[in-house]
């Protein structure tokens, strides 16, 4: 019972977590696209958006979903490239269905509701390449975390 509670209590904060990258994410494209309007403020609004919902989302997990925390930044670097490269596959899910509400459904709108759909979907597998590359369990231990 204990397990089943610790791990609802995980998806919970994950999928809480998730809201807010997503909120990050979303608010940070809405400001650019309101400040840029010129060609491509699509794609650069989705840029920054994405960039500053990666940065958050990785604190987030980091230290709260993995409890992961080194004394060198080298290694969190290290960790950050990673989980980057392991959001490549989620961020094009991601991509894909903002782009492709946004010319399905030409209106304002649509290119935030496809862009939620496709976060949630991507955050579903997000948590498991997190969880088996870049923050494994088994690779550390606690006390080592410390020393590093």
């Amino acid at each position: 019972m204990v397990n089943i509670m610790s791990k609802l209590h995980v998806a919970l904060k994950y999928s809480l977590f998730a809201v807010v990258s997503t909120v990050v994410n979303l608010g940070v494209q809405w400001i650019i696209g309101h400040i840029y309007t010129g060609s491509y403020n699509l794609y650069i609004s989705i840029f920054f958006g994405t960039g500053t919902g990666l940065i958050t989302k990785y604190y987030l997990d980091k230290k709260y979903i993995f409890h992961y925390s080194t004394k060198k930044k080298i290694k969190d670097l290290q960790k950050f490239i990673i989980y980057t490269l392991t959001g490549i596959i989620t961020t094009a899910i991601f991509w894909g269905f903002e782009i492709g509400f946004y010319y399905i459904f030409p209106q304002e709108n649509s290119k935030y509701i496809g862009a939620t759909i496709g976060l949630s979907a991507g955050y579903i597998g997000k948590y498991f390449l997190d969880r088996i590359f870049v923050f494994r369990q088994k690779e550390f231990k606690e006390s080592e975390l410390l020393e590093e």
